[in-house]
């Protein structure tokens, strides 16, 4: 039985294991580590399979920096499940129980740069559709989403989404 909890410091070697296997490379351990070390706002969740680590969920904070002002929210990822674990519903428990706990927090919004098919199903929609951009210029449209959570707080703000310097400084 697979549960989802916020991950403790006993989970770090395993969560960047985890992510090397899904992604081949350092890179989203890297942003993981630097993230955990500078960036208290982070939300952090494992999936424990009778504990060992099965999956992993990061989010951390972006800000919409628009003609009207700015806007504060989350970024979704990375995000991984081990590979022979995968489509077995993990990353689907991870991502519900984050913006769950996000909603509780009062987050306004959600982005994230990932497949257009699987999103969507967790209610993400393009961004563009807000007249929200990426700051990184290769990302296709249709694979940047968000998920509003607070409509009347992205009413007025419009812009590019920014990622934390993190994400640049990786791999």
């Amino acid at each position: 039985m697979v549960t989802v909890r916020i991950e403790r410091i006993e989970d770090m070697t395993a969560i960047r294991a985890l992510n090397m296997k899904a992604f081949g490379q350092a890179a989203e351990g890297e942003i993981i580590d630097k993230l955990r070390r500078s960036c208290p706002e982070i939300l952090s969740l494992v999936a424990d399979d009778n504990g060992r680590v099965a999956g992993h969920i990061l989010f951390s904070p972006v800000v919409i920096e628009g003609e009207k002002g700015r806007l504060f929210g989350m970024g979704l990822g990375p995000m991984a499940v081990l590979p022979e674990l995968q489509r077995q519903g993990i990353g689907a428990q991870l991502i519900e129980t984050g913006l769950s706990m996000l909603r509780q927090r009062g987050c306004s919004f959600v982005v994230v740069v990932g497949h257009p098919e699987y999103y969507p199903r967790f209610g993400f929609e393009r961004a563009s559709k807000y007249q929200l951009s990426c700051q990184w210029e290769n990302v296709p449209e249709e694979a940047f989403m968000v998920l509003v959570l607070d409509e009347q707080r992205l009413d007025d703000v419009k812009g590019v989404v920014r990622y934390r310097e993190e994400f640049n400084a990786a791999g």
